[in-house]
């Protein structure tokens, strides 16, 4: 598929954890409408096929190894963007784990706590990093879940970070205002690897 627009030309975007799945999705997208896309993963493997992937598709792209939870790699991602384009104009915010499937009241603190980290945490301190350089125009869109409106029983504690985006983005978009747009999509069930503890688990 050829590039089909020019209503992102000349911007530059970074998605997180966007090497398949959703985040590649709009990677992809993005890039068919002209953007320069910033894509992670916590694998270099995976960014390398998806660089591939993209560039194959004639989209300009930039493939970098990023774990959200960990400080020195989200910089590096900010810091590499802008030392290769010189500008910031877009942050999806994707990365989300689901590492358990209990009853709120049966989760670990441990599985609590990575759950809060990289869906939650992660995504607010990304954009502490990003913020310095996102100017006027510029845009913010955190990935929730339908799961964020109404938390599933088997999946309570993913929903509760998901609603927690909710509220963040509204949060956001009066603080960031006027310059950045903050907004919020929020999926439902798409058959992607990320989902997979969903079709292969009885309990869900």
């Amino acid at each position: 598929m050829e590039k089909i627009g020019k209503r992102f030309e000349g911007k530059v975007v970074i998605v997180t954890a966007s090497t398949q799945g959703i985040g590649f999705g709009i990677a992809q997208r993005l890039g068919f409408e002209g953007a320069s896309v910033v894509i992670s993963s916590r694998k270099q493997e995976n960014v390398d096929e998806a660089v591939k992937k993209l560039r194959d598709g004639g989209i300009e792209v930039l493939g970098l190894v990023c774990h959200v939870s960990n400080a020195q790699q989200r910089k590096n991602l900010i810091d590499k963007t802008i030392q290769k384009y010189g500008k910031l104009d877009v942050v999806v915010s994707n990365a989300a784990v689901n590492p358990s499937v209990d009853a709120i009241l049966e989760t670990k603190a441990s599985v609590i706590d990575k759950l809060w980290d990289i869906n939650v945490k992660a995504a607010i301190l990304l954009l502490q990093d990003a913020a310095p350089y996102l100017k006027k125009g510029s845009s913010v869109v955190l990935i929730s879940s339908i799961s964020g409106y109404s938390p599933p029983a088997s999946m309570g504690m993913y929903g509760v970070t998901k609603t927690a985006l909710l509220g963040l983005t509204k949060a956001l978009a009066a603080e960031m205002s006027p310059d950045t747009r903050v907004n919020c999509v929020a999926p439902g069930f798409v058959p992607t690897h990320f989902a997979d503890f969903i079709t292969s688990n009885e309990q869900v």
